[in-house]
């Protein structure tokens, strides 16, 4: 019987501009983001050596700049210590939850233009970490709607690996916010833990999914989120 395993790596460190969402920023990894993914592949090398792991040539990550790079950067770990034909494929579907035509503005910047468009009522308290709220714009979405697409995503990737002897497992790299969300939609968190839970940048969360598609984390930690700590995903 085959275990399949999916390693969930958010990118590393990265030039974001301060207080806006996310999603959608285009700017790359800092000096300290590659050196983080430099290590993320040799971490991944080392559990797929000492556990005898079937490493996916295919690594997964969404089309984000600093998640390409993360990629990219684990990838030659893991081609000199696994010697692996490892690729990089892009996917939409593992991008950060979307704000839409709003993408790239600050939370001051999106309050702003809410409050000036007449069709919109005030934002409410806490919107940009609420797992439900949507902005009223075109191509938003909720965390949790990126959850579930997310958590789609991996679902099917899983299914389609190749049948074989042992342990089987494939990198995804990703985004913090909308990995918790597809962890939960996958049950492997519970709701109340979304808020409290973050990754650290390039740190591998492994979760395994059975034949009847449950799903548990076997390896790597959560980060903890403080209450006064300034939410960055």
């Amino acid at each position: 019987m085959t275990r399949r395993l999916a390693i969930l790596v958010r990118h590393g460190d990265y030039e974001q501009r301060p207080n806006a969402p996310s999603a959608l920023q285009p700017f790359p990894l800092t000096a300290k983001g590659k050196s983080q993914a430099d290590a993320a592949g040799l971490e991944i090398a080392a559990f797929c050596k000492e556990e005898n792991w079937h490493l996916s040539p295919v690594i997964s990550c969404s089309r984000q700049l600093r998640a390409w790079q993360t990629a990219v950067f684990l990838s030659e770990g893991l081609r000199s210590e696994l010697n692996l034909p490892a690729v990089v494929e892009e996917s939409e579907e593992l991008a950060e939850r979307s704000v839409g035509a709003l993408a790239n503005l600050t939370v001051e910047e999106i309050e702003a233009i809410i409050a000036a468009d007449p069709r919109h009522e005030t934002l409410p308290n806490g919107w940009k970490s609420s797992s439900d709220y949507r902005l009223p714009f075109q191509g938003a979405e909720s965390l949790q709607e990126a959850g579930q697409r997310v958590s789609d995503y991996l679902v099917s990737q899983m299914a389609a690996l190749k049948e074989t002897a042992g342990t089987v497992a494939k990198v995804f790299v990703g985004h913090g916010a909308s990995f918790r969300h597809a962890a939960h939609r996958l049950g492997v968190i519970d709701f109340d833990e979304i808020a409290r839970l973050s990754m650290h940048h390039a740190r591998p969360v492994v979760l395994e999914v059975n034949d009847k598609m449950s799903w548990r984390r076997v390896h790597g930690e959560w980060k903890n989120r403080y209450p006064d700590e300034p939410a960055t995903d």
